[in-house]
Protein backbone atom coordinates (compact mmCIF):
# COMPACT_ATOMS: atom_id res chain seq x y z
CA UNK A 1 0.00 0.00 0.00
CA UNK A 2 1.10 3.39 -0.51
CA UNK A 3 -0.27 6.53 0.99
CA UNK A 4 -0.80 10.20 -0.81
CA UNK A 5 -1.48 13.03 1.40
CA UNK A 6 -4.44 15.19 1.30
CA UNK A 7 -4.06 17.33 -1.98
CA UNK A 8 -5.10 20.93 -1.48
CA UNK A 9 -7.53 22.00 -4.18
CA UNK A 10 -6.26 24.61 -6.71
CA UNK A 11 -9.42 25.35 -8.07
CA UNK A 12 -12.17 26.84 -5.68
CA UNK A 13 -15.65 26.91 -7.02
CA UNK A 14 -18.35 28.64 -5.18
CA UNK A 15 -21.32 26.85 -4.19
CA UNK A 16 -24.68 27.91 -4.39
CA UNK A 17 -26.13 30.09 -1.86
CA UNK A 18 -29.42 31.29 -1.03
CA UNK A 19 -30.10 35.07 -1.86
CA UNK A 20 -32.06 36.21 1.02
CA UNK A 21 -35.35 38.30 0.09
CA UNK A 22 -34.75 41.86 0.78
CA UNK A 23 -37.11 44.12 0.98
CA UNK A 24 -41.34 43.43 0.87
CA UNK A 25 -41.18 41.70 -2.23
CA UNK A 26 -39.02 38.74 -2.76
CA UNK A 27 -36.88 39.43 -5.73
CA UNK A 28 -36.68 35.74 -6.59
CA UNK A 29 -40.57 35.48 -6.91
CA UNK A 30 -40.65 38.22 -9.57
CA UNK A 31 -37.91 36.73 -11.54
CA UNK A 32 -39.33 32.99 -11.62
CA UNK A 33 -43.03 33.56 -11.18
CA UNK A 34 -44.40 35.77 -13.99
CA UNK A 35 -48.10 35.74 -12.11
CA UNK A 36 -46.28 37.57 -9.80
CA UNK A 37 -45.60 40.39 -11.61
CA UNK A 38 -49.19 40.68 -14.05
CA UNK A 39 -50.52 40.30 -10.41
CA UNK A 40 -48.25 43.43 -9.12
CA UNK A 41 -49.22 45.69 -12.09
CA UNK A 42 -52.86 44.62 -11.97
CA UNK A 43 -53.07 45.33 -7.80
CA UNK A 44 -51.36 48.73 -8.33
CA UNK A 45 -54.06 49.91 -10.95
CA UNK A 46 -56.61 47.96 -8.38
CA UNK A 47 -55.62 49.98 -5.50
CA UNK A 48 -55.50 53.29 -7.15
CA UNK A 49 -58.57 52.77 -8.64
CA UNK A 50 -59.76 52.21 -4.96
CA UNK A 51 -57.80 54.92 -3.23
CA UNK A 52 -59.93 57.39 -5.92
CA UNK A 53 -62.97 55.84 -4.45
CA UNK A 54 -62.25 56.25 -0.94
CA UNK A 55 -61.48 60.23 -2.02
CA UNK A 56 -64.80 60.02 -3.78
CA UNK A 57 -66.91 58.70 -0.83
CA UNK A 58 -65.65 61.12 1.77
CA UNK A 59 -65.75 64.13 -0.45
CA UNK A 60 -69.63 62.94 -1.07
CA UNK A 61 -70.61 61.94 2.71
CA UNK A 62 -68.91 65.11 4.07
CA UNK A 63 -71.01 67.41 1.48
CA UNK A 64 -74.28 65.84 1.81
CA UNK A 65 -73.89 65.73 5.96
CA UNK A 66 -73.16 69.31 5.51
CA UNK A 67 -75.42 70.35 3.53
CA UNK A 68 -78.73 68.14 5.76
CA UNK A 69 -77.28 70.88 8.78
CA UNK A 70 -76.65 73.89 6.57
CA UNK A 71 -80.22 73.48 5.19
CA UNK A 72 -82.07 71.55 7.90
CA UNK A 73 -83.52 69.14 5.06
CA UNK A 74 -82.22 65.59 3.55
CA UNK A 75 -82.31 66.79 0.09
CA UNK A 76 -78.27 67.16 -0.10
CA UNK A 77 -78.44 63.43 1.35
CA UNK A 78 -81.02 62.41 -1.37
CA UNK A 79 -79.02 63.69 -4.22
CA UNK A 80 -75.86 62.21 -3.07
CA UNK A 81 -77.13 58.93 -2.68
CA UNK A 82 -76.85 58.05 -6.78
CA UNK A 83 -73.47 58.75 -6.76
CA UNK A 84 -72.66 56.94 -3.09
CA UNK A 85 -74.64 53.95 -3.86
CA UNK A 86 -72.01 54.02 -7.63
CA UNK A 87 -69.21 54.58 -5.19
CA UNK A 88 -70.14 51.57 -2.79
CA UNK A 89 -70.52 49.35 -5.72
CA UNK A 90 -67.49 50.45 -7.51
CA UNK A 91 -65.58 49.50 -4.18
CA UNK A 92 -67.13 46.29 -3.53
CA UNK A 93 -66.48 45.18 -7.54
CA UNK A 94 -62.93 46.02 -6.77
CA UNK A 95 -62.37 44.13 -3.34
CA UNK A 96 -63.84 41.04 -5.54
CA UNK A 97 -61.70 41.60 -8.39
CA UNK A 98 -58.58 42.37 -5.72
CA UNK A 99 -59.38 38.86 -3.96
CA UNK A 100 -59.84 36.39 -7.48
CA UNK A 101 -56.31 38.28 -9.19
CA UNK A 102 -54.65 37.25 -5.61
CA UNK A 103 -56.31 33.63 -5.52
CA UNK A 104 -55.23 33.05 -9.45
CA UNK A 105 -51.65 34.44 -8.77
CA UNK A 106 -51.11 32.40 -5.72
CA UNK A 107 -52.46 29.18 -7.91
CA UNK A 108 -50.08 29.98 -10.59
CA UNK A 109 -47.14 30.79 -8.84
CA UNK A 110 -47.41 27.56 -6.38
CA UNK A 111 -47.83 25.10 -9.44
CA UNK A 112 -45.37 26.92 -11.23
CA UNK A 113 -42.64 26.70 -7.93
CA UNK A 114 -43.92 23.20 -7.54
CA UNK A 115 -42.61 22.12 -11.09
CA UNK A 116 -39.64 24.18 -10.86
CA UNK A 117 -38.67 22.08 -7.44
CA UNK A 118 -39.83 18.91 -8.96
CA UNK A 119 -37.51 19.36 -11.88
CA UNK A 120 -34.48 20.72 -9.93
CA UNK A 121 -35.09 17.45 -7.88
CA UNK A 122 -34.71 15.05 -10.71
CA UNK A 123 -31.88 17.81 -12.03
CA UNK A 124 -30.12 16.82 -9.03
CA UNK A 125 -31.78 14.16 -7.25
CA UNK A 126 -29.14 14.23 -4.40
CA UNK A 127 -29.60 16.98 -3.17
CA UNK A 128 -29.16 17.01 0.88
CA UNK A 129 -32.92 17.74 1.16
CA UNK A 130 -34.77 14.81 2.41
CA UNK A 131 -37.97 13.42 1.17
CA UNK A 132 -39.80 14.54 3.67
CA UNK A 133 -38.55 17.95 4.24
CA UNK A 134 -39.51 17.93 0.18
CA UNK A 135 -42.92 16.85 0.58
CA UNK A 136 -43.59 19.33 3.37
CA UNK A 137 -42.25 22.30 1.21
CA UNK A 138 -44.78 21.48 -2.14
CA UNK A 139 -47.52 20.77 0.07
CA UNK A 140 -48.25 22.83 2.77
CA UNK A 141 -45.38 24.81 2.74
CA UNK A 142 -45.82 26.44 -0.10
CA UNK A 143 -49.80 26.43 0.30
CA UNK A 144 -48.61 29.42 3.01
CA UNK A 145 -48.16 31.49 -0.10
CA UNK A 146 -51.62 32.10 -0.14
CA UNK A 147 -51.37 34.52 2.65
CA UNK A 148 -48.51 36.04 1.05
CA UNK A 149 -49.95 36.55 -1.85
CA UNK A 150 -53.59 36.57 -1.36
CA UNK A 151 -53.66 39.32 1.46
CA UNK A 152 -50.21 40.38 2.47
CA UNK A 153 -49.22 41.84 -1.13
CA UNK A 154 -52.86 43.41 -1.47
CA UNK A 155 -52.77 45.10 1.40
CA UNK A 156 -49.02 46.29 0.37
CA UNK A 157 -50.00 47.64 -2.56
CA UNK A 158 -53.35 49.37 -0.98
CA UNK A 159 -50.49 50.65 1.50
CA UNK A 160 -48.80 52.41 -1.18
CA UNK A 161 -51.45 54.02 -2.90
CA UNK A 162 -54.21 55.02 -0.62
CA UNK A 163 -52.07 56.95 1.71
CA UNK A 164 -50.65 58.56 -0.99
CA UNK A 165 -53.60 59.48 -2.81
CA UNK A 166 -55.83 60.65 0.75
CA UNK A 167 -52.54 62.81 1.61
CA UNK A 168 -52.74 64.55 -1.46
CA UNK A 169 -56.91 65.68 -1.19
CA UNK A 170 -56.34 66.11 2.47
CA UNK A 171 -53.13 68.59 1.91
CA UNK A 172 -55.34 70.35 -0.93
CA UNK A 173 -57.84 70.44 1.95
CA UNK A 174 -56.22 71.38 5.04
CA UNK A 175 -52.54 71.39 5.59
CA UNK A 176 -52.42 71.07 9.25
CA UNK A 177 -54.60 67.76 9.26
CA UNK A 178 -52.09 66.87 5.98
CA UNK A 179 -48.76 67.65 8.18
CA UNK A 180 -50.07 65.47 11.60
CA UNK A 181 -50.59 62.48 9.33
CA UNK A 182 -47.11 63.00 7.56
CA UNK A 183 -45.91 62.95 11.37
CA UNK A 184 -47.65 60.14 12.28
CA UNK A 185 -47.70 57.81 9.45
CA UNK A 186 -44.02 56.44 9.14
CA UNK A 187 -44.22 55.17 13.02
CA UNK A 188 -46.71 52.37 12.13
CA UNK A 189 -43.74 51.18 9.22
CA UNK A 190 -41.21 51.79 11.96
CA UNK A 191 -42.85 49.90 14.65
CA UNK A 192 -43.72 46.87 11.52
CA UNK A 193 -39.82 46.40 11.27
CA UNK A 194 -39.12 46.56 14.71
CA UNK A 195 -41.82 43.14 15.01
CA UNK A 196 -41.09 42.63 11.45
CA UNK A 197 -37.25 41.46 12.35
CA UNK A 198 -38.71 39.48 15.85
CA UNK A 199 -41.33 37.44 13.51
CA UNK A 200 -38.49 36.14 10.86
CA UNK A 201 -36.56 34.70 13.60
CA UNK A 202 -39.28 32.80 15.06
CA UNK A 203 -41.32 31.70 11.85
CA UNK A 204 -37.51 30.51 10.98
CA UNK A 205 -37.36 27.96 13.67
CA UNK A 206 -40.66 26.87 13.61
CA UNK A 207 -40.18 25.99 9.88
CA UNK A 208 -37.03 24.06 10.96
CA UNK A 209 -39.35 22.57 13.96
CA UNK A 210 -42.06 21.62 11.10
CA UNK A 211 -39.57 20.08 9.11
CA UNK A 212 -38.00 17.63 11.90
CA UNK A 213 -41.51 16.80 12.66
CA UNK A 214 -42.05 15.82 9.28
CA UNK A 215 -38.88 14.02 8.83
CA UNK A 216 -39.50 12.15 12.09
CA UNK A 217 -42.76 10.94 11.23
CA UNK A 218 -41.90 10.11 7.49
CA UNK A 219 -38.90 7.79 9.36
CA UNK A 220 -41.40 6.32 11.64
CA UNK A 221 -43.42 5.47 8.64
CA UNK A 222 -41.15 3.73 6.93
CA UNK A 223 -39.01 1.70 9.65
CA UNK A 224 -42.46 0.56 11.33
CA UNK A 225 -42.09 -2.94 10.33
CA UNK A 226 -38.85 -3.21 11.50
CA UNK A 227 -39.34 -1.37 14.65
CA UNK A 228 -42.35 -3.85 15.55
CA UNK A 229 -40.53 -7.22 14.23
CA UNK A 230 -38.54 -5.88 17.34
CA UNK A 231 -40.74 -4.80 19.97
CA UNK A 232 -39.35 -0.94 19.71
CA UNK A 233 -42.88 0.33 18.04
CA UNK A 234 -44.33 1.92 21.44
CA UNK A 235 -41.19 3.15 22.32
CA UNK A 236 -40.87 6.03 19.26
CA UNK A 237 -44.17 7.80 20.58
CA UNK A 238 -42.02 9.55 23.85
CA UNK A 239 -40.08 10.50 20.88
CA UNK A 240 -43.02 11.56 18.49
CA UNK A 241 -44.80 13.78 21.81
CA UNK A 242 -41.81 15.75 22.37
CA UNK A 243 -41.02 16.61 18.83
CA UNK A 244 -45.02 17.11 18.57
CA UNK A 245 -44.53 19.86 21.34
CA UNK A 246 -41.62 21.50 20.01
CA UNK A 247 -43.56 22.53 17.10
CA UNK A 248 -46.41 23.67 19.44
CA UNK A 249 -44.31 25.59 21.26
CA UNK A 250 -42.68 27.17 18.19
CA UNK A 251 -46.11 28.17 17.10
CA UNK A 252 -47.80 29.48 20.12
CA UNK A 253 -44.24 31.87 20.03
CA UNK A 254 -45.20 33.05 16.90
CA UNK A 255 -48.88 33.39 17.36
CA UNK A 256 -47.98 35.32 20.51
CA UNK A 257 -45.76 38.22 18.83
CA UNK A 258 -48.61 38.11 16.05
CA UNK A 259 -51.02 39.30 18.22
CA UNK A 260 -48.98 41.37 20.33
CA UNK A 261 -47.71 43.17 17.20
CA UNK A 262 -51.37 43.80 15.95
CA UNK A 263 -52.18 45.31 19.37
CA UNK A 264 -49.64 47.63 18.87
CA UNK A 265 -50.33 49.12 15.46
CA UNK A 266 -53.78 49.39 16.28
CA UNK A 267 -53.27 51.57 19.15
CA UNK A 268 -50.61 53.57 17.47
CA UNK A 269 -53.05 54.54 14.38
CA UNK A 270 -55.91 54.79 16.81
CA UNK A 271 -53.90 57.43 18.86
CA UNK A 272 -52.69 59.02 15.42
CA UNK A 273 -56.32 59.31 14.23
CA UNK A 274 -57.16 60.98 17.33
CA UNK A 275 -54.48 63.90 17.39
CA UNK A 276 -56.32 63.85 13.77
CA UNK A 277 -59.35 64.45 15.54
CA UNK A 278 -58.72 67.10 18.04
CA UNK A 279 -56.98 69.48 15.54
CA UNK A 280 -60.41 69.16 13.90
CA UNK A 281 -62.55 69.77 16.74
CA UNK A 282 -61.34 72.63 18.26
CA UNK A 283 -60.79 74.45 14.75
CA UNK A 284 -64.25 73.69 13.90
CA UNK A 285 -65.52 75.28 17.43
CA UNK A 286 -63.20 77.94 17.02
CA UNK A 287 -64.73 78.51 13.25
CA UNK A 288 -61.60 78.06 11.34
CA UNK A 289 -62.50 75.50 9.96
CA UNK A 290 -65.96 74.87 8.13
CA UNK A 291 -68.32 71.40 8.78
CA UNK A 292 -67.62 70.17 5.41
CA UNK A 293 -63.86 70.14 5.05
CA UNK A 294 -63.77 69.04 8.56
CA UNK A 295 -65.81 65.71 7.95
CA UNK A 296 -64.19 65.04 4.59
CA UNK A 297 -60.23 65.22 6.47
CA UNK A 298 -61.64 62.92 9.64
CA UNK A 299 -63.30 60.58 7.23
CA UNK A 300 -60.04 60.44 4.95
CA UNK A 301 -58.19 60.12 8.27
CA UNK A 302 -58.51 56.40 9.40
CA UNK A 303 -58.37 55.62 5.42
CA UNK A 304 -55.03 56.74 5.26
CA UNK A 305 -54.21 54.00 8.50
CA UNK A 306 -55.85 51.74 7.75
CA UNK A 307 -54.23 49.99 4.92
CA UNK A 308 -50.55 49.53 6.64
CA UNK A 309 -52.40 48.53 9.77
CA UNK A 310 -53.14 45.81 7.60
CA UNK A 311 -50.33 45.23 6.21
CA UNK A 312 -48.63 44.81 9.95
CA UNK A 313 -51.01 42.30 10.63
CA UNK A 314 -50.87 40.56 7.11
CA UNK A 315 -47.01 40.50 7.45
CA UNK A 316 -47.89 37.43 9.69
CA UNK A 317 -49.71 35.90 7.07
CA UNK A 318 -46.66 35.72 4.89
CA UNK A 319 -44.15 34.58 7.04
CA UNK A 320 -44.59 31.16 6.46
CA UNK A 321 -44.92 31.41 2.81
CA UNK A 322 -42.09 33.08 2.47
CA UNK A 323 -39.98 30.83 4.55
CA UNK A 324 -40.53 28.24 2.32
CA UNK A 325 -40.09 29.77 -0.85
CA UNK A 326 -36.65 30.55 1.10
CA UNK A 327 -36.27 26.66 1.06
CA UNK A 328 -37.67 26.17 -2.33
CA UNK A 329 -35.10 29.09 -3.68
CA UNK A 330 -32.58 27.21 -2.12
CA UNK A 331 -33.28 23.91 -3.48
CA UNK A 332 -33.36 25.70 -6.88
CA UNK A 333 -30.60 27.54 -6.82
CA UNK A 334 -28.40 24.57 -5.70
CA UNK A 335 -30.02 22.55 -8.65
CA UNK A 336 -29.06 25.97 -11.01
CA UNK A 337 -25.08 25.55 -9.58
CA UNK A 338 -25.01 21.60 -10.83
CA UNK A 339 -26.31 22.78 -14.42
CA UNK A 340 -23.36 22.02 -16.90
CA UNK A 341 -22.23 23.97 -20.27
CA UNK A 342 -24.05 22.98 -23.42
CA UNK A 343 -21.33 24.02 -25.82
CA UNK A 344 -18.80 21.25 -25.69
CA UNK A 345 -18.73 18.01 -26.75
CA UNK A 346 -18.83 14.98 -24.18
CA UNK A 347 -15.27 12.89 -24.36
CA UNK A 348 -16.24 9.36 -24.51
CA UNK A 349 -15.38 7.24 -20.71
CA UNK A 350 -14.35 4.69 -22.80
CA UNK A 351 -11.32 6.06 -24.47
CA UNK A 352 -10.86 9.17 -21.73
CA UNK A 353 -9.59 9.13 -18.41
CA UNK A 354 -12.17 10.31 -15.25
CA UNK A 355 -10.58 12.30 -13.03
CA UNK A 356 -11.12 13.49 -9.35
CA UNK A 357 -8.46 16.38 -8.86
CA UNK A 358 -8.38 17.52 -4.77
CA UNK A 359 -12.39 16.97 -5.07
CA UNK A 360 -14.04 18.66 -1.68
CA UNK A 361 -17.76 18.35 -1.39
CA UNK A 362 -19.77 20.45 1.55
CA UNK A 363 -23.20 20.77 1.23
CA UNK A 364 -25.05 24.27 1.85
CA UNK A 365 -25.51 24.69 5.79
CA UNK A 366 -23.32 21.69 6.86
CA UNK A 367 -20.48 22.21 9.08
CA UNK A 368 -17.95 19.47 8.03
CA UNK A 369 -17.52 18.28 4.33
CA UNK A 370 -19.41 15.26 3.28
CA UNK A 371 -15.90 14.72 0.81
CA UNK A 372 -12.52 15.41 2.14
CA UNK A 373 -10.18 16.58 -0.79
CA UNK A 374 -10.06 13.23 -3.38
CA UNK A 375 -7.58 12.64 -6.22
CA UNK A 376 -8.79 9.76 -8.19
CA UNK A 377 -7.71 8.06 -11.58
CA UNK A 378 -10.20 6.04 -13.41
CA UNK A 379 -8.67 5.05 -16.65
CA UNK A 380 -10.17 3.83 -19.77
CA UNK A 381 -11.85 0.16 -19.24
CA UNK A 382 -10.63 0.29 -15.39
CA UNK A 383 -12.35 -0.85 -12.50
CA UNK A 384 -11.48 0.68 -9.28
CA UNK A 385 -13.36 0.37 -6.06
CA UNK A 386 -13.95 2.78 -2.98
CA UNK A 387 -14.11 1.73 0.35
CA UNK A 388 -13.84 3.30 4.03
CA UNK A 389 -15.89 4.21 6.46
CA UNK A 390 -19.57 5.29 6.96
CA UNK A 391 -19.41 8.87 5.84
CA UNK A 392 -16.32 9.13 4.61
CA UNK A 393 -17.41 10.34 1.01
CA UNK A 394 -18.13 7.58 -1.02
CA UNK A 395 -21.33 8.39 -2.38
CA UNK A 396 -20.27 11.99 -2.45
CA UNK A 397 -17.44 10.89 -5.20
CA UNK A 398 -20.18 9.27 -7.05
CA UNK A 399 -22.45 12.66 -7.47
CA UNK A 400 -19.52 14.64 -8.61
CA UNK A 401 -18.56 11.95 -10.95
CA UNK A 402 -22.38 11.85 -12.41
CA UNK A 403 -22.13 16.02 -12.00
CA UNK A 404 -25.09 15.85 -9.94
CA UNK A 405 -23.06 18.26 -7.89
CA UNK A 406 -20.52 20.50 -8.36
CA UNK A 407 -16.88 20.13 -5.78
CA UNK A 408 -17.09 23.28 -3.00
CA UNK A 409 -13.09 23.23 -4.17
CA UNK A 410 -11.27 20.86 -6.83
CA UNK A 411 -12.44 19.50 -9.72
CA UNK A 412 -13.70 16.78 -12.34
CA UNK A 413 -11.49 16.12 -15.41
CA UNK A 414 -13.45 14.31 -18.09
CA UNK A 415 -10.42 13.19 -21.12
CA UNK A 416 -8.78 16.66 -19.17
CA UNK A 417 -11.65 19.23 -19.67
CA UNK A 418 -13.59 20.43 -16.89
CA UNK A 419 -17.09 18.61 -16.36
CA UNK A 420 -18.34 21.86 -15.45
CA UNK A 421 -17.94 23.19 -18.88
CA UNK A 422 -19.28 20.39 -21.14
CA UNK A 423 -22.58 19.10 -21.37
CA UNK A 424 -24.72 17.81 -18.14
CA UNK A 425 -27.32 15.54 -20.39
CA UNK A 426 -24.95 14.65 -22.71
CA UNK A 427 -22.34 13.58 -20.20
CA UNK A 428 -25.10 11.76 -18.08
CA UNK A 429 -26.18 9.74 -21.01
CA UNK A 430 -22.86 8.08 -21.27
CA UNK A 431 -23.09 7.11 -17.86
CA UNK A 432 -25.40 4.30 -16.19
CA UNK A 433 -26.02 4.46 -11.81
CA UNK A 434 -27.40 2.58 -9.41
CA UNK A 435 -27.61 4.09 -6.15
CA UNK A 436 -27.48 3.26 -2.81
CA UNK A 437 -31.20 3.25 -2.91
CA UNK A 438 -32.53 2.33 -5.96
CA UNK A 439 -36.32 3.55 -7.21
CA UNK A 440 -38.53 1.41 -9.36
CA UNK A 441 -41.43 2.55 -11.38
CA UNK A 442 -44.97 0.72 -10.91
CA UNK A 443 -44.96 -1.73 -13.49
CA UNK A 444 -42.88 -4.86 -14.11
CA UNK A 445 -39.18 -6.37 -13.79
CA UNK A 446 -39.25 -5.99 -17.35
CA UNK A 447 -40.24 -2.32 -17.85
CA UNK A 448 -38.16 -1.57 -15.14
CA UNK A 449 -34.86 -2.72 -16.60
CA UNK A 450 -35.92 -1.30 -19.64
CA UNK A 451 -35.43 2.04 -18.29
CA UNK A 452 -32.36 1.42 -18.78
CA UNK A 453 -32.26 1.64 -22.80
CA UNK A 454 -35.74 2.05 -23.95
CA UNK A 455 -36.77 0.06 -27.37
CA UNK A 456 -33.85 -2.41 -26.07
CA UNK A 457 -35.34 -5.87 -27.05
CA UNK A 458 -36.67 -8.54 -24.27
CA UNK A 459 -33.88 -10.66 -24.97
CA UNK A 460 -31.29 -8.16 -23.48
CA UNK A 461 -33.31 -7.95 -21.22
CA UNK A 462 -33.49 -10.48 -19.60
CA UNK A 463 -29.71 -11.33 -20.24
CA UNK A 464 -29.31 -8.00 -18.54
CA UNK A 465 -31.18 -9.83 -15.20
CA UNK A 466 -29.38 -13.00 -15.96
CA UNK A 467 -25.60 -11.02 -15.73
CA UNK A 468 -27.07 -8.90 -12.57
CA UNK A 469 -27.78 -12.49 -10.88
CA UNK A 470 -31.39 -12.68 -11.06
CA UNK A 471 -32.37 -15.48 -13.01
CA UNK A 472 -35.12 -16.32 -11.15
CA UNK A 473 -36.85 -12.77 -11.78
CA UNK A 474 -39.57 -13.12 -14.52
CA UNK A 475 -39.54 -10.37 -16.81
CA UNK A 476 -43.30 -9.98 -16.48
CA UNK A 477 -43.59 -10.08 -12.65
CA UNK A 478 -45.98 -7.03 -11.41
CA UNK A 479 -43.73 -4.18 -9.16
CA UNK A 480 -46.38 -2.15 -7.20
CA UNK A 481 -46.21 1.12 -5.56
CA UNK A 482 -43.35 1.55 -3.25
CA UNK A 483 -41.67 -1.63 -4.91
CA UNK A 484 -44.25 -3.95 -2.56
CA UNK A 485 -43.45 -7.44 -3.96
CA UNK A 486 -40.06 -7.42 -4.22
CA UNK A 487 -37.12 -7.92 -1.64
CA UNK A 488 -34.49 -5.17 -0.78
CA UNK A 489 -32.09 -7.98 -2.91
CA UNK A 490 -34.31 -8.12 -6.09
CA UNK A 491 -34.72 -4.24 -6.38
CA UNK A 492 -31.30 -3.88 -6.17
CA UNK A 493 -30.73 -6.78 -9.04
CA UNK A 494 -33.30 -5.20 -11.32
CA UNK A 495 -31.12 -1.55 -10.84
CA UNK A 496 -28.02 -2.94 -11.47
CA UNK A 497 -29.82 -5.26 -14.29
CA UNK A 498 -31.05 -1.69 -15.24
CA UNK A 499 -27.69 -0.42 -15.64
CA UNK A 500 -26.17 -3.35 -17.33
CA UNK A 501 -28.54 -2.80 -19.96
CA UNK A 502 -27.86 1.03 -20.24
CA UNK A 503 -24.25 -0.30 -21.04
CA UNK A 504 -24.94 -2.65 -23.10
CA UNK A 505 -27.56 -0.54 -25.61
CA UNK A 506 -27.59 2.46 -24.23
CA UNK A 507 -24.50 3.86 -25.03
CA UNK A 508 -23.11 4.43 -21.28
CA UNK A 509 -19.26 3.31 -21.34
CA UNK A 510 -18.90 4.92 -17.17
CA UNK A 511 -20.54 2.67 -14.55
CA UNK A 512 -20.82 3.93 -11.00
CA UNK A 513 -22.08 1.50 -8.80
CA UNK A 514 -23.19 2.21 -4.99
CA UNK A 515 -23.35 -0.95 -3.19
CA UNK A 516 -24.31 -3.33 -5.53
CA UNK A 517 -23.89 -6.88 -4.04
CA UNK A 518 -25.80 -5.19 -0.38
CA UNK A 519 -28.40 -7.77 0.49
CA UNK A 520 -27.12 -10.67 -1.65
CA UNK A 521 -26.04 -14.02 -0.74
CA UNK A 522 -22.30 -14.65 -1.58
CA UNK A 523 -23.48 -17.07 -4.43
CA UNK A 524 -25.44 -14.32 -6.25
CA UNK A 525 -22.92 -11.97 -5.18
CA UNK A 526 -20.03 -13.68 -7.19
CA UNK A 527 -22.49 -13.47 -10.38
CA UNK A 528 -23.05 -9.88 -9.95
CA UNK A 529 -19.21 -9.38 -9.90
CA UNK A 530 -18.58 -11.33 -12.61
CA UNK A 531 -21.45 -9.27 -15.01
CA UNK A 532 -19.96 -6.13 -13.84
CA UNK A 533 -16.50 -7.48 -15.01
CA UNK A 534 -17.75 -8.55 -17.86
CA UNK A 535 -18.60 -5.45 -19.38
CA UNK A 536 -15.22 -3.87 -20.24
CA UNK A 537 -16.13 -0.59 -19.30
CA UNK A 538 -14.94 1.98 -16.57
CA UNK A 539 -16.23 1.56 -13.61
CA UNK A 540 -16.01 2.86 -10.34
CA UNK A 541 -18.16 0.76 -7.53
CA UNK A 542 -18.88 1.65 -3.87
CA UNK A 543 -18.65 -1.52 -1.48
CA UNK A 544 -17.81 -2.96 1.90
CA UNK A 545 -18.19 -6.87 0.73
CA UNK A 546 -13.98 -8.36 0.35
CA UNK A 547 -15.68 -10.06 -3.14
CA UNK A 548 -16.52 -7.12 -4.88
CA UNK A 549 -12.94 -5.35 -3.45
CA UNK A 550 -10.83 -8.29 -4.58
CA UNK A 551 -12.11 -7.96 -7.86
CA UNK A 552 -11.58 -4.26 -9.07
CA UNK A 553 -8.28 -3.30 -10.29
CA UNK A 554 -7.71 -0.69 -7.62
CA UNK A 555 -8.98 -0.21 -4.39
CA UNK A 556 -8.91 3.25 -3.01
CA UNK A 557 -9.75 3.94 0.73
CA UNK A 558 -11.50 6.89 1.71
CA UNK A 559 -10.95 7.92 5.18
CA UNK A 560 -12.19 11.62 6.46
CA UNK A 561 -8.63 13.17 5.54
CA UNK A 562 -7.06 11.20 2.55
CA UNK A 563 -7.11 8.66 0.17
CA UNK A 564 -5.27 5.50 0.48
CA UNK A 565 -4.83 3.62 -2.73
CA UNK A 566 -3.96 -0.48 -2.77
Amino acid sequence: MTSTSTPTAPTTTTSATTTRRGGPVDPRLWRRAAATRRYLVSAAVVGTLTAGLVVAQAWLLSRAIAGVFAGRTADAALAAAPALVAVFAGRALLSWLSTVLAQRAAAAVKSQLRTDIVAARLQAPTAPATSASLVTLVTSGLDALDGYLGRYLPALVLAATVPLVVGVAVLASDWVSALVMVLTVPLIPLFMVLVGWTTQTLVARRWRVQSRLGHHFADLVAGLPTLQVFGRARAQVEGLRRTGESHRRETLAALRVSFLSALVLELLATLSVAVVAVGIGLRVVEGHLDLATALFVLMLAPEAYLPLRQVGSHYHDSTDGLAAADQAFALLDAAEATRTGAGRAVPDPATSTVELVGARLRHPGADTDALAGLDLVVGPGETVALAGPSGSGKSSALTLLLGLTRPTAGRVLVGGADLADLDGDAWRARTAWVPQRPALLRGTVGSNVALGAPGAPDARVREALDRAGAPGLDLDQPVEAGTEGLSAGEIRRVALARALLRVQCGGASLLLVDEPTAGLDAGTELDAVAGLRGLGVSTVVVSHRPAVLAAADRVVTLTTSAAVTA
